[in-house]
């Protein structure tokens, strides 16, 4: 199904879910309100569906182009002198790979008799990996990818994570080292000047000087320990098992900043933004809230902060189906669905949202909804995330980690907000 079908399907299906929920009224019997109810989640659950497959095929999309960019780049960068004329009829197969060239060096080829191109195909960097290995045998651990018949693609299964690396949502800062970065803070809104009385001296006795603070950004470390997959794996598979495992440990790296930026603890770990983040409203349920309490959460946060183009809520997946089936006091739906074609996002009573699988899902004594000006979030990035292989020092098998330091902390506790369940 292309995309365009998707896009079509997934407004059928939002206009089917809308229908279902509007038909029950007050006086619909309960029998007919539990069906409707059941018809509403089972059309919002194909909805998601629909929206999961459109997400994986722009991902897909996105990983064919990657791929397209990497060969072409690799041609390129294999011609002599970067052109096109002088390779005219040469076979492009015939280039020299990596695992070719480490063989003749293994089998005693000295490197100062390689050609120029066979060193510099050589060049590869080196590290100490784990003695645990994805082998051709196993099926599980790389066999799949080994092809009597197969074709060139390959199903990874996706688990969402995010928003807490995006500089869209929160406040970046990068950094090549990672020597503390000192925050100044100050908190003055307690102040206001006073009626000056003609001929009278300025008081002057230190009660209303301004008070600092600071908070520290530091480096915290995070790794994906380490992946080693065999000879033969990297011989026989129909992929670059390099490059797989690569974006796969790449989306690891990713899912352990979102958590630490979302729930870390703050000790020897990153402040996260749930963490961080003071009480705005106490809900009466233990595993519900209401269109009026999210309603409290907005007001929870000063104007000064809600006049923010970056202000919003933030959810868990479960909280925001829940969300979805509340309606204001006039009978409207809070949830209102933005145009995925035009770039417009959904709202929550007119806000933006960002759904953040790691927050706590509806259940007693869980800060399961933020509200305020996330920017006000600051998470450091110390250099890029880092990815290495190893090839000569576990020969004939290679290996490959990722590295990732970063940290985060709430600049200002007033600005964001969250709603915890009841206790009991």
């Amino acid at each position: 199904m292309s995309l365009k079908d998707l896009n079509e399907k997934r407004e059928r299906l939002v206009a089917q879910a809308r229908e279902a929920l509007d038909e029950i009224k007050k006086n619909t019997d309960d029998a007919r309100a539990a069906e409707l109810d059941k018809r509403h989640d089972d059309i919002m659950a194909e909805f998601d569906r629909v929206e999961a497959t459109i997400a994986r095929e722009q991902r897909v999309a996105a990983a064919e182009r990657r791929g397209e960019e990497r060969a072409e780049e690799e041609r390129r960068r294999q011609r002599p002198n970067g052109g096109d004329a002088e390779t005219r009829g040469v076979d492009d197969t015939s280039k020299p790979e990596y695992r070719m060239v480490f063989a003749k060096v293994v089998c005693g080829v000295a490197p100062s008799d390689l050609t120029a191109e066979e060193r510099e195909v050589l060049k590869r960097g080196t590290a100490k990996f784990e003695q645990r290995i994805q082998t051709t045998g196993t099926t599980t651990a790389g066999g799949y990818t080994v092809p009597t018949e197969l074709l060139n693609e390959i199903e990874i299964s996706m688990k969402a994570h995010g928003p807490m690396y995006d500089a869209d949502v929160i406040r970046e800062v990068k950094t090549s080292g990672g020597n503390p970065l000192k925050l100044p803070t100050v908190d003055d809104t307690s102040k206001i000047a006073g009626a000056h009385t003609e001929g009278t001296a300025l008081t002057d006795d230190g009660s209303e000087d301004v008070t600092f603070g600071q908070k520290s950004l530091d480096a915290f470390a995070f790794d994906t320990e380490f992946i080693k997959w065999s000879w033969e794996l990297e011989a026989d598979s129909i992929f670059s098992m390099e490059a797989l495992l690569g974006d796969l440990l790449g989306e690891r790296l990713a899912r352990i900043a979102n958590k630490q930026l979302t729930i870390g603890t703050g000790s020897s770990a990153p402040n996260g933004i749930v963490t961080a983040s003071s009480l705005g409203v106490t809900s009466a349920a233990v595993a519900a809230i209401t269109s009026d309490e999210l309603i409290d959460l907005e007001h929870s946060v000063d104007p000064a902060y809600r006049k923010a183009p970056s202000v919003g809520f933030m959810f868990n997946d479960t909280t925001l189906k829940a969300i979805r089936k509340l309606k204001d006091g006039d009978g409207n739906y809070l949830w209102t669905k933005g145009d995925f074609q035009a770039g417009v996002p959904a709202t929550i009573n007119g806000r933006r949202f960002h759904v953040n699988q790691d927050m706590d899902s509806l259940a007693a004594a869980k800060k399961v909804v933020l509200f305020g000006d996330l920017k006000k979030y600051w998470v450091r990035k110390v250099g890029s995330p880092v990815i290495g292989v190893l090839r000569e020092r576990f020969w004939p098998d290679l290996g490959i980690a990722g590295l990732i330091r970063f940290d985060g902390e709430l600049a200002n506790t007033a600005a964001v907000r969250h709603l915890i369940t009841a206790a009991s």
